[in-house]
């Protein structure tokens, strides 16, 4: 199956690719288009946000990411109050990314490559709403994009079941708390963070080596 499920993300990368031929950039002009490009937003939800925030932060044209709540109706909601399962929250990352280093698509290809999309509300032993799999698309090619990939999952059967994630638009992203930013790079040696992220990051960093900072 692993070998079907990169061969079926070629297909999408492969048009990416098309798009940059002839796209020859001299280093000089590189850093003048990096600095003249705003950057956008893409907003996921895949589990716990220590192992999606980790792991976004290893690639290339991704300049920032937040751990925070996102798709629910309690405003300012605390870690405690979203664990309960009621706030509709769900644990979610927001990152600010350079299109022209890298793609939605990539960012996408790399959200469903590294978290089961096929559990509802729930990722390992991490159980409830707030683990939810789910997609805040920030404009319609965003949404376009979210749907074509997730046909394109489900049509190859990638998994061998269908793909749960859902996908809804931008609502207001609300910051963890300071102690969750940047958590696993701060807490490496904790048990979660061995057992569970350090897993999690070596098979990004050995399946997209190319895509890496």
């Amino acid at each position: 199956m692993k070998t079907l499920f990169f061969s079926c993300f070629a297909l999408v990368v492969l048009s990416c690719e098309a798009k940059e031929k002839g796209k020859s950039v001299s280093k000089e002009k590189e850093i003048a288009v990096m600095g003249n490009q705003k950057n956008e937003t893409a907003t996921f939800a895949g589990g716990c946000f220590w192992c999606t925030e980790a792991l976004f932060l290893e690639l290339k044209g991704v300049e920032k990411v937040v751990s925070g709540y996102t798709g629910g109706a309690v405003t300012n909601p605390t870690y405690a109050q979203v664990c309960e399962g009621t706030t509709g929250h769900a644990e979610a990352i927001e990152i600010k990314f350079n299109p022209d280093l890298i793609s939605y698509e990539d960012l996408l290809e790399v959200f469903f490559a590294t978290h089961d999309p096929t559990t509802l509300n729930r990722q390992g032993a991490d159980v409830g709403t707030q683990y939810r799999s789910e997609i805040f698309y920030h404009s319609e090619a965003q949404k376009k994009a979210a749907e074509n990939f997730i046909q394109l999952l489900n049509d190859q059967n990638i998994y061998g079941k269908k793909v749960v994630t859902k996908i809804s638009s931008a609502k207001v992203f609300y910051e963890a708390e300071d102690y969750h930013q940047n958590y696993y790079n701060r807490n490496k040696n904790q048990g979660y963070c061995m057992a569970v992220i350090s897993p999690k990051l070596d098979k990004l960093r050995k399946n997209y080596k190319s895509k890496l900072k």
